[in-house]
């Protein structure tokens, strides 16, 4: 056995960290998209940033030369479907993260309605339940080639999506738990006001109402 391979840092932080703007607009990112966290957003900015840079340097080099690796670079970005066909660099140098983040398998799972939310696209292909052309991909981050999209699927059995889930009625199932129920008050304000009045004006009210002691006042006289 040789040395293990010495694993490199596949994406690059900014300089600097605790920029508002730059944090806000990152969380809303990895928000929107279902991200783990900004460690797997860096990732594809970083390797956006490389594709760039690669248009870049292609711009200083001999106009024959330039053909060949324009063609390469384009090529590899058509397959994924972020340019078009008849795309040059400055296509290539315009290039978005959105438009990247698009193309990833958990995405297209939850525009292609497997999933109601991209977390729950997440965790369906984690956990081995996405297939493309028959083979299971468990990697939400894949980026997925355009004829190869056609044919994503579910993995042999297909799952039960439920769009509308009812609202559970917590009191009906703590009566149901203990066993007893509890009794609402149905009587409105009006209705207790008006048997108030009915009780006050009725005779054996007025009786109660009555002092006790005025028939001892009446034999003493």
């Amino acid at each position: 056995m040789g040395d293990p391979k010495k694993r490199r840092k596949q994406y690059t932080t900014p300089r600097k960290k605790w920029d508002k703007q730059l944090l806000v607009s990152e969380r809303k990112l990895v928000d929107f998209y279902g991200l783990k966290n900004k460690k797997e957003l860096r990732k594809h900015i970083t390797w956006l940033r490389n594709k760039r840079q690669i248009a870049r340097s292609l711009l200083a080099l001999p106009l024959e030369t330039r053909m060949v690796r324009e063609k390469e670079l384009v090529s590899g970005l058509r397959k994924i479907g972020l340019v078009k066909t008849d795309a040059i660099l400055d296509d290539v140098l315009g290039l978005k993260v959105e438009e990247l983040l698009e193309k990833r398998l958990q995405t297209l799972t939850l525009r292609k309605g497997l999933a109601n939310t991209s977390k729950q696209a997440r965790q369906f292909i984690v956990h081995g339940h996405i297939s493309i052309k028959g083979k299971r991909i468990s990697a939400p981050g894949y980026l997925v080639p355009i004829d190869e999209a056609s044919e994503l699927g579910w993995h042999k059995k297909p799952l039960k999506i439920e769009n509308d889930k009812p609202k559970k009625d917590l009191k009906k199932e703590f009566e149901e738990s203990a066993g007893t129920e509890i009794e609402t008050p149905t009587e409105t304000v009006e209705e207790k006001k008006e048997k108030v009045t009915a009780t006050k004006g009725s005779p054996a009210a007025t009786e109660e109402n009555t002092p006790k002691d005025k028939g001892k006042v009446e034999a003493t006289e």
